[in-house]
């Protein structure tokens, strides 16, 4: 395979419609938390049950992901990420049609079905793309759409979903949706990775007690960050959009700082004191609640410290799989959204037994949990090149 890498300027317009993908399906995902109010009045369910929505999205998504991949193993990454969207917009009509609850959960697994596709290839088709020196601001940059989506695109669809119904927010989803599948068939070069199409194959790194170790982390850091998320509207008893605003704009902060410091630092100190600061601001919750002003504070810094991971992690994936990096990163992906079916299930049934103190406890433990088996398993002999070691 012969791919022309990308330097800085090429680099940012190439990858530029791949972040407004993850930002479609980003706010898509993320913005389920803000829609509980308007969507258990509508269908006349609970909040916990409403919440159900971004579980199964989640658990459709880990699910599917690897399936996914090996079927489309063939193709090349555009026609991969033009499917996936248009599966995604198909998704997302279908559930702002849906009339009843069990439909709407159904057609929440379509929509995971594109995100599934989409948001993993495009991190490949940056990893591929870019020289290896500036790989983690290239796959911030993509990333970056998830956090742009937490700090304009939710707060934008919470407020939506509050004045003209949670279902105008499916629609507008679905705009943002079409606007990425045009860019991407307009931009994005036509790039083939080789990768195997068994499914067998393409999960024979579970067997790497290294790459074990990223996908734990990955999935506990992500049960406790959106255990926290997931609900944060019955946890804080503040205006909502301005929260989920200043957690967003933090994202984005971080993602970008991420990138970077991982580039010049190394992946695991990203990786440590990412977890180590979101654990903390993750105990702070009352705290946060005592006034606006101190929960925008708050909000801020737990997006902007927590998102600091995101790079870190593809990177670090990236340098224990060097030969598969599509699947390592199909992986990854996949027990991200493990973690939030975690999160989203007991954090639900929490909040039902136990309150909000309960979840606030709760998504404290999945982060000290994360921080210790990180700390356990993450050793200094497996670092990048600015660390000692030759990630290949």
């Amino acid at each position: 395979m012969h791919v022309q890498l990308l330097p800085g300027g090429s680099m940012t317009s190439r990858l530029y419609p791949l972040a407004v993908g993850n930002f479609a399906i980003g706010t898509g995902m993320f913005v389920t938390a803000g829609l509980l109010p308007p969507i258990s009045k509508d269908l006349g369910i609970s909040s916990s049950a409403a919440g159900q929505l971004m579980t199964v999205f989640a658990l459709a998504y880990a699910v599917l992901s690897p399936v996914l991949a090996a079927m489309t193993a063939r193709l090349s990454r555009r026609t991969v990420l033009l499917v996936a969207l248009g599966v995604f917009v198909l998704g997302n009509v279908l559930t702002a049609l849906a009339p009843t609850y069990p439909l709407v959960m159904a057609t929440r697994v379509v929509a995971a079905a594109g995100a599934a596709m989409f948001t993993p290839t495009a991190s490949g088709v940056a990893n591929a793309l870019t020289e290896p020196e500036r790989r983690g601001r290239a796959l911030a940059l993509v990333m970056g759409g998830l956090t742009v989506a937490t700090a304009i695109g939710v707060p934008l669809g919470t407020w939506l979903g509050s004045v003209a119904g949670w279902r105008s927010t499916l629609w507008m989803v679905t705009g943002l949706a079409v606007v990425g599948f045009a860019l991407v068939a307009t931009v994005v070069p036509p790039v083939r990775i080789p990768t195997s199409g068994r499914l067998r194959e393409r999960l024979a790194p579970l067997g790497d007690r290294q790459v074990l170790a990223v996908l734990v982390t990955q999935l506990l850091l992500f049960a406790a960050g959106f255990t926290a998320y997931t609900y944060i509207g019955s946890l804080i008893d503040l205006p909502l959009p301005a929260v989920l605003w200043a957690w967003g704009i933090g994202g984005i902060v971080g993602n970008q700082l991420g990138g970077r410091f991982t580039d010049l630092y190394g992946p695991r100190r990203m990786v440590l004191l990412a977890l180590s600061a979101s654990t903390l601001f993750l105990a702070l919750i009352p705290v946060a609640n005592l006034a606006l002003p101190v929960a925008l504070v708050w909000a801020f810094l737990w997006g902007a410290l927590g998102w600091l991971v995101a790079p870190a992690q593809q990177f670090r994936t990236v340098s224990v799989v060097p030969g598969n990096v599509p699947i390592g990163l199909g992986l990854l992906s996949s027990a991200q959204y493990v973690g939030l079916f975690l999160a989203g299930l007991a954090g639900g049934a929490t909040l039902d037994w136990y309150g909000r103190t309960g979840v606030i406890v709760l998504a404290t433990a999945f982060g000290l949990v994360a921080l210790v088996f990180t700390l356990a398993t993450y050793r200094p002999a497996a670092l990048s090149p600015k660390e000692g070691v030759s990630v290949g």
